[in-house]
């Protein structure tokens, strides 16, 4: 009979989840699932709700990417209205959005997964943290707080609070950009760059400390995903899907993302809450595709600013036109960092950002919508009908961490038969399978990591039940 070994909770991830590694009886890995176990149910809440609600509530799945769900929301929303935001409360979302990319990747690279890539998988669990970065590398930890702060306080600025800001509505925004404002962000975007350019200048010249875990962390073919615009140049806040396999060749090209439900399908299975997208033509569960930071970089020809486009030039010289290996969203997320500051800077240049008319208002004109952005984890869909009284009747969220559902699994499973030997449990092994689903940097609707005392509770059990092995942190 096998035994079976469970990882619960996941550290350093946003939300809830376990991981269970199922042996055969040499103590082999047969299998291993990464389960979600929270329920939500923001589908059925928002059922009965008025549509202008929706943006405002969509924002409350989640306090790590609120801004997210509020662009997806509202350009959903501004289907049914029928209406076109007015071209500076389009260029306004767009700087929140950025932001937004630029505070959520400085949490997951400098919070959650630099103290792997600094102090080494292997390190003492109590000193494998922030605060071990910032005793081995200060200016590396105070890099990654003043770039989430970059981001968070550009929120604020523009939408009066860092985290659920209600600024963005269909139609547009709901009030200008000020002056004094602007000048404030722009007048801290120069640490920002210098910050991530050191950042990736210390990444690059350290990749080869993590060749091991770069060939081993979920690297197999896969299909990518992403928005690109209709020069293919990385889009975040418009654009239409590119889809290609893991040797480059095109699934789909610059497809409106609208009709996502011709293209991808959606499976649920009894072991976990969140559901597994699929690419409908290579049906279930062979058509696994990956979205987020790597598979933007993988399906773009361009970043579509400077510094960035350099970056990406270089980032293909080293790890080839369309790496597979997962490990990489790391390198992509500095990238993609680096070209957001760039993009926020350039909007902001802009004398038609002051421009008063940010909103377009309309009543119900569609009982359908549809709206597709870049969240910072990958492509984010919202689907709603309406009645003609504006009611939500129903919606589909699909996010990007229901796109990656599937990489994920294959993910636990390689670096599970990598590195997880059944007759002796280790921390860092352990730590290990956990950090191949940190790469995707799942967002769970909820955030929860540990700083020093990670808890963590895993058990081999024997086939009548009784304990082999044990292991505690």
């Amino acid at each position: 009979m096998g035994r079976d070994i469970t990882i619960d909770p996941v550290t350093r991830i946003e939300g809830h989840s376990k991981i269970t590694i199922h042996l055969d009886e040499a103590g082999e890995v047969a299998d291993a699932r990464f389960h979600v176990t929270q329920f939500r149910g923001f589908e059925r809440i928002c059922q009965g709700r008025p549509v202008h609600e929706m943006p405002s509530l969509m924002a409350r799945i989640c306090g790590i990417c609120p801004v997210s769900h509020l662009i997806a929301s509202s350009k959903a929303c501004d289907e049914i209205l029928a209406v076109q935001p007015p071209p500076t409360g389009a260029a306004l979302r767009r700087i929140m959005n950025l932001a937004q990319i630029v505070q959520s990747h400085a949490l997951s690279f400098f919070h959650l997964s630099s103290p792997d890539l600094l102090l080494g998988f292997d390190a003492e669990v109590s000193t494998r943290n922030l605060f071990g970065v910032l005793r081995e590398r200060p200016q590396l930890a105070r890099d990654g707080v003043d770039l989430r702060r970059f981001g968070q306080q550009i929120i604020e600025r523009l939408g009066g609070k860092r985290i659920h800001p209600a600024w963005v509505v269909p139609g547009g925004v709901s009030e200008p950009l000020a002056a004094e404002k602007r000048d404030a962000i722009l007048a801290a975007v120069p640490e920002a760059r210098a910050a991530t350019e050191r950042t990736l200048g210390w990444y690059t010249s350290s990749l080869a400390r993590w060749e091991e875990e770069a060939s081993r962390f979920a690297d197999f073919p896969s299909a990518f995903m992403g928005l690109v615009d209709h020069d293919g140049t990385v889009e975040y806040s418009d654009g239409l899907l590119r889809v290609i396999d893991s040797d480059g060749d095109l699934l789909a090209d610059r497809i409106d993302p609208t009709r996502y439900s011709e293209y991808l399908g959606e499976a649920v299975e009894p072991w976990s809450y969140l559901k597994s997208a699929y690419w409908s033509d290579l049906g279930y569960p062979q058509g696994i595709y990956r979205v987020g930071p790597l598979a933007r970089l993988n399906v773009a020809d361009r970043m579509g600013t400077p510094r960035a486009d350099e970056a990406l030039e270089e980032f293909r010289e080293r790890l080839g036109w369309i790496p597979t290996s997962s490990f990489h969203y790391h390198h992509a997320r500095l990238i993609e960092v680096l070209s957001a500051i760039e993009r926020i800077e350039a909007l902001l240049s802009d004398p038609g950002i002051l421009d008063t008319r940010v909103r377009s208002q309309a009543g119900i004109n569609r009982n359908e919508g549809v709206g597709v952005a870049e969240a910072p984890r990958g492509t984010l869909i919202h689907h709603y009908w309406v009645g003609d009284d504006g009611i939500v009747q129903w919606a589909n969220l699909v996010i990007a961490t229901g796109h990656n559902n599937l990489a994920m699994n294959r993910a636990v499973l390689q670096a599970a038969r990598r590195y997880v030997d059944g007759d002796r449990l280790q921390e860092p092994m352990l730590n290990r399978v956990e950090a191949a689903i940190r790469c995707y940097d799942p967002c769970l609707s909820c955030s929860t990591h540990a700083i020093g005392q990670m808890p963590l509770h895993v058990q081999l059990l024997g086939a009548g039940g009784e304990i082999l092995d044990e292991l505690r942190r």
